[in-house]
């Protein structure tokens, strides 16, 4: 038989750290022990991430297929890395396109704000307020051009495509559209996706 599971036992197999005064910082992103995967950085916080239900990743997985297709030579995608917005946030986008030249090779963890030209976000429940408000707030104010954010449209679970673009002046997104069954933009290239791809996986 097990041993009694007691909440001085448990308390000692999960010693969280304790918060400094000012928060972390991205370097504690990689240098506090035991971090489950994916831990994000938002305004000094960890943010932890929830497991992921089967709508989140085939909708990753349909736009990840799509984003390569027609990829420029001069432009890489990336799935859930890190960007470092600035000392106190680090968010993990869903997919990024960065720059070829900010790719320096198999064990780089993050990418900086400036090699990104698109970020997307596919909403979760526990994940709505960030994707939908915290996250493209930053995302602008640290330059990113381009912003999607993914929306479970509809019983059927079809992905609904918000697109945002840049206004450099303002440091915020203007909302340019939502796409459903057939994305098509134009930035940060041309693309176009089958988003209806979805109900096949």
């Amino acid at each position: 038989m097990g041993g009694t599971m007691t909440a001085e036992s448990i308390e000692h197999r999960h010693q969280w750290p304790v918060p400094p005064e000012d928060g972390y910082t991205v370097d504690d992103l990689s240098t506090l022990p035991d971090l489950p995967s994916h831990t994000e950085l938002i305004d000094g916080s960890l943010i932890f991430v929830s497991p992921q239900r089967n709508f989140h990743t085939d909708v990753l997985d349909v736009l990840v297929s799509g984003l390569r297709r027609d990829l420029p030579a001069a432009l890489k995608i990336k799935r859930e890395m890190t960007v470092v917005l600035d000392n106190r946030n680090a968010p993990e986008p869903d997919i990024i396109v960065v720059t070829a030249e900010s790719v320096v090779g198999p064990d780089q963890t993050r990418y900086r704000a400036h090699d990104v030209l698109l970020a997307v976000e596919v909403v979760s429940p526990d994940s709505e307020s960030r994707d939908r408000t915290t996250k493209p707030q930053k995302y602008a104010a640290a330059g990113i051009p381009n912003f999607w954010r993914v929306e479970r449209g509809g019983d059927g679970g079809e992905p609904l495509v918000h697109v945002y673009e840049l206004d450099p002046l303002t440091k915020s997104y203007v909302h340019m559209g939502m796409q459903r069954d057939q994305l098509k933009v134009g930035k940060p290239y041309a693309i176009e996706i089958d988003l209806g791809a979805v109900r096949e996986l």
